[in-house]
């Protein structure tokens, strides 16, 4: 929980005479978004599917892995290139290497660029926290000063409603 989540209980209006008091009311979101923080990729991953598909793709979705595919590939080249037949060998190209060693690699991208989005949105949600502490801060500030103005006001004799003569 956020170390601001505090404030919001205890934002009291200043007592203004002859003019209706502000009351500051929270917006719902703010508490459940400090209880919840920023989502992540691997909050999606539900279910046994989800988790089984999510270790098939992390053991799977690495470059050892995209090394073994492209041995494994090369296996089969000599066989290939062999037949001397061009639809034999395009085959081979698209179906055996460039399938195996490119599954592998592509999902080592898709991973790295999964761990930058939640890099990106734990900055957002740190920045959209710190935005909030400084929007809290200022409105305390203001019912501070609405308080000395108040009283200022009150020690002048005033009521606080008064319509200011024009200039």
């Amino acid at each position: 929980m956020s170390d601001h989540a505090g404030m919001f209980d205890h934002a009291e209006p200043a007592p203004r005479r002859g003019m209706p008091d502000f009351v500051h009311v929270p917006h719902p979101w703010l508490h459940e978004r400090a209880r919840k923080g920023p989502v992540k990729t691997g909050d999606e991953r539900i279910g046994f599917n989800g988790r089984l598909g999510a270790r098939i793709t992390a053991v799977v979705g690495t470059m050892w892995v995209a090394y073994i595919f492209c041995l494994l590939a090369l296996i089969s080249l000599p066989g290939a290139v062999s037949s001397g037949d061009t639809v034999v060998i395009v085959a081979w190209i698209a179906q055996t290497f460039l399938q195996l060693v490119l599954l592998p690699i592509i999902i080592v991208g898709q991973n790295v660029q999964s761990a930058a989005a939640d890099k990106r949105a734990e900055q957002t949600y740190k920045d959209a926290e710190a935005i909030l502490h400084e929007c809290l801060q200022l409105q305390a500030h203001l019912q501070q000063q609405d308080g000395i103005l108040e009283h200022i006001i009150s020690a002048a004799g005033g009521t606080g409603n008064e319509e200011s003569a024009p200039a």
